[in-house]
């Protein structure tokens, strides 16, 4: 009977025991769902665009000191550059200053020419597609960006916070990994430098075209048989940036984000944005993205004359930017 009873006592000790590990266990695992729900509810938080872009780093010193930016926007530097693999240097075949306000919904792009005069720090006057190639010859590829951001900075007076570079190869890439896109050209567009000679004098009509990555950067890097030459090209790389947001933003790319974000340094030769700064970007436009209504591409006439060029050391045919249409621009669609 004693027998029994001890037996009964220890069965009972063993069972309490067994209901307190699992007790315990229940709450560890309660704590971390918890503790883990709560830093979701944390990070996305702070990567709501309100929160996120908010603070932010301004790039160079060329940007307009006195300038408040709001919570939810930012402005970004987008370099298309010529660099080859293997090189140290390239030259800025394009540049397309962005200022995006996610609270609003609304991006407003201004394409610099390639040929446009800039300042550079301690070399004086030159061609923006300069700017890079002297810097990265000098100091590495990381202050041929800086510099050019400094240049564009100076020129418009808006302060940048990203930069992010890509290269023929880069764009092509791109415009493949999300699986082509739908581009809609505003007139007809003959290749007369394409980087292929296969595509040499193929022309394309004026209207959507469903096109690859290939084809997308010939079509982008095109200028002399367009009208306005420079001008022309940034309404055609409008057309690329509106066809390549749309796709991205379709359902089957969406869920891709990560794998895509993963895979940059495959289209991005240089860029200082973050996974979190891109994922906050997609949280801003999800669901309430319209590039055609919402992206407006805003251009700035110039003159072209022959002036001295600092660099060369000799006169240079370079594109002078308007500056009170500038001025106008800037204030009204960049700095709001």
């Amino acid at each position: 009977m004693a027998r029994e009873t001890n037996e009964s006592r220890s069965g009972l000790k063993r069972s309490k025991k067994r209901h307190r590990i699992l007790r315990y266990t229940l709450i560890i695992l309660l704590v971390l769902i918890v503790a883990g729900t709560s830093f979701g509810f944390y990070k996305y938080y702070s990567l709501k665009p309100a929160n996120h872009f908010k603070n932010l780093t301004i790039i160079g010193t060329g940007g307009n000191s006195k300038y408040k930016q709001k919570s939810g926007t930012f402005n970004v530097l987008l370099i298309g550059s010529d660099v080859r693999k293997g090189d140290i240097a390239g030259h800025t075949d394009s540049m397309v200053l962005i200022h995006a306000d996610l609270n609003n919904h609304t991006y407003n792009m201004l394409s610099i020419p390639r040929d446009t005069r800039v300042y550079m720090q301690g070399h004086g006057y030159t061609k923006l597609t300069s700017v890079q190639y002297i810097a990265q010859v000098e100091h590495g590829s990381k202050q041929g960006i800086i510099e050019a951001v400094n240049s564009i900075s100076s020129l418009t007076g808006v302060p940048i916070n990203y930069y992010a570079e890509t290269n023929y190869w880069g764009l092509q890439y791109m415009v493949d990994a999300i699986g082509g896109i739908d581009m809609t050209l505003p007139f007809n567009v003959t290749l007369t430098h394409p980087w292929y000679p296969e595509d040499m004098g193929k022309t394309f009509t004026a209207g959507t075209h469903a096109l690859d990555g290939k084809m997308v950067t010939e079509i982008t890097h095109e200028r002399y048989s367009l009208p306005g030459t420079d001008y022309g090209r940034q309404q055609l790389q409008q057309a690329a940036l509106v066809g390549i947001a749309k796709k991205m933003m379709s359902p089957a790319n969406v869920t891709r984000f990560p794998a895509l974000a993963g895979s940059l340094s495959k289209f991005l030769v240089a860029t200082n944005m973050t996974t979190d700064d891109m994922i906050s970007i997609g949280l801003g436009v999800k669901g309430d993205f319209h590039p055609e209504q919402q992206i407006k591409y805003r251009q700035v006439k110039g003159s072209s004359v022959t002036m001295y060029d600092d660099i060369l050391k000799a006169n240079n045919s370079e594109i002078v930017l308007d500056p009170g249409q500038l001025q106008n621009v800037i204030k009204q669609y960049f700095t709001n």
